[in-house]
């Protein structure tokens, strides 16, 4: 099942594993949470969920993080948006004048190719076995009723990649009706792309964006770290006032019946 879209990981035996919400370019901010915790590059794991880039102010340093050995990351929307723009001139427009990325003007021109081979490279999804069971992580959705399996085999298909990119359904579903329907086939999945006050779970699924670059809204403006192996917890780091919300406390995540 291993593809170019799809990257298994082995269970990390000698360290802790963390997935991060949307950084949208605050890379400042994680490396902070990241010290405080006591982050150790040798045996620790970082993935991402995606939007590494875009509306936040270091946008450029991901092919730096790319290349950590310990930093791993899915493609999210942002990500496709520039890839896309490359060839097509109604996606550039868009994404330079509306979705953030004008940071991509200040970047030298010789440096545009090395950032688009990195995220050309990332997958669609990712795997994670770990001491609680396997982690699946994806930036937005996984099409409602396909086993992670499925989900997997499929990711060729336009319908299955773009809702992987794009959709909202099964997060509308959880706001309207209160729960979902699990992922069958794996134990959680964790998904960012949708900006929410705290991480939310439902059933086997869990929103972890808590709109790191969104520093003026009221409700939003942290960066979440979800702890996944060898246990599992919840870190949030205050974009605002650039401090620690729960340290290394664990922090229940707010949960809907499945």
């Amino acid at each position: 099942m291993q593809s170019q879209l799809f990257k298994y990981f082995n269970r990390n035996q000698h360290g802790r594993d963390f997935v991060v919400g949307d950084l949208h370019g605050h890379f400042s901010a994680l490396e902070l949470m990241l010290v405080q915790m006591d982050f150790d590059p040798n045996c620790d794991r970082v993935f991402a969920v995606g939007d590494m880039i875009d509306r936040g102010p270091e946008s450029w340093r991901v092919v730096e993080f790319l290349n950590y050995p310990w930093f791993f990351s899915v493609l999210g929307n942002h990500e496709q948006m520039l890839l896309e723009a490359d060839a097509n001139p109604v996606v550039n427009k868009n994404w330079l004048g509306f979705n953030g990325g004008s940071w991509w003007r200040d970047v030298p021109e010789a440096y545009h190719l090395r950032i688009r081979s990195v995220i050309r490279r990332l997958p669609i999804a990712i795997e994670v076995n770990t001491s609680s069971g396997r982690v699946g992580i994806v930036h937005a959705d996984i099409p409602y009723g396909l086993s992670w399996q499925s989900f997997v085999r499929g990711l060729e298909d336009k319908e299955i990649y773009d809702c992987a990119l794009w959709s909202r359904q099964r997060f509308r579903q959880v706001q309207m009706m209160g729960r979902t329907q699990p992922i069958a086939g794996i134990e959680l999945v964790i998904f960012g792309h949708t900006p929410i006050q705290k991480p939310l779970q439902a059933s086997n699924v869990c929103y972890i964006d808590t709109g790191a670059t969104y520093t003026t809204e009221k409700t939003l403006g942290s960066l979440t770290l979800m702890e996944i192996n060898p246990k599992l917890a919840i870190h949030q780091f205050c974009i605002k006032t650039q401090k620690m919300l729960t340290a290394n406390k664990k922090r229940e995540l707010v949960k809907v019946p499945a």
